[in-house]
């Protein structure tokens, strides 16, 4: 199996997430895999095995267009993707599920070289394996692939709760000294007349803040 960048993985993780596609909940594990293939019996035989491993199997796809629709039908919670298919290959089709649907995907393929590689690891690929895949290798692959897409999407969800908590002091901040020139007082009671506000009305200090902002009438001297 090939390795995958993690840091790729979570920069594709983030544009799914800034796309407004859900993310995994902790603790998920995929159950519904789409496979996509142009060759028959390897098709087959990938979804037999998929099926013994005990997943449900949706395909398999002929194509990269086909593999998209059946994605945008179904919602697999993974996708296994030949790269060489007709209409579409499968990375380009890999991305497009992936940016649009936050479906993650496995390649398989004949081919290792560093240009497909890298190519994967900007499209949402999460794993990488090499014809013919045994069962041992497949089973491996999921799992590991599965759950660097999981470690992705809980790197990007607490980049996104740093981030919202640094335009909360912000606001919180300005809030403050907004209060220190109304009414005349010094910084602590500013902060203090904000967390009563908060208490008060049971809202967050950051939305309290922020209508503070907005609203000159709020806290004004007098």
């Amino acid at each position: 199996m090939v390795e995958s960048d993690p840091v790729e993985n979570a920069m594709a993780v983030e544009t799914a997430s800034d796309a407004g596609v859900a993310l995994p909940a902790p603790g998920a594990w995929p159950r519904r895999l789409l496979v996509a293939d142009d060759e028959h019996l390897v098709a087959t035989g990938l979804c037999h095995n998929l099926e013994e491993l005990g997943f449900s199997v949706i395909g398999p796809a002929s194509d990269g267009e086909q593999a998209i629709a059946l994605c945008k039908r179904e919602r697999p919670d993974l996708a296994l993707m030949d790269i060489r298919m007709p209409r579409m290959d499968g990375l380009a089709a890999a991305e497009v599920i992936y940016r649009q649907l936050g479906i993650p995907a496995i390649i398989l393929s004949a081919f290792s070289d560093p240009q497909c590689v890298e190519s994967a690891s900007r499209v949402g690929v999460f794993g990488y394996l090499l014809k013919p895949v045994t069962l041992d290798q497949l089973r491996v692959c999921v799992t590991v692939s599965w759950g660097r897409f999981v470690e992705a999407a809980e790197q990007v969800t607490q980049i996104h709760g740093l981030k919202q908590r640094l335009e909360d002091r912000k606001i919180i901040e300005q809030a403050k000294w907004v209060i220190v020139k109304r009414k005349g007082i010094e910084e602590p009671d500013a902060m203090k007349l904000l967390q009563r506000q908060a208490r008060n009305t049971r809202r967050t200090l950051a939305d309290v803040a922020q209508s503070v902002i907005e609203n000159d009438s709020l806290f004004s001297a007098g």
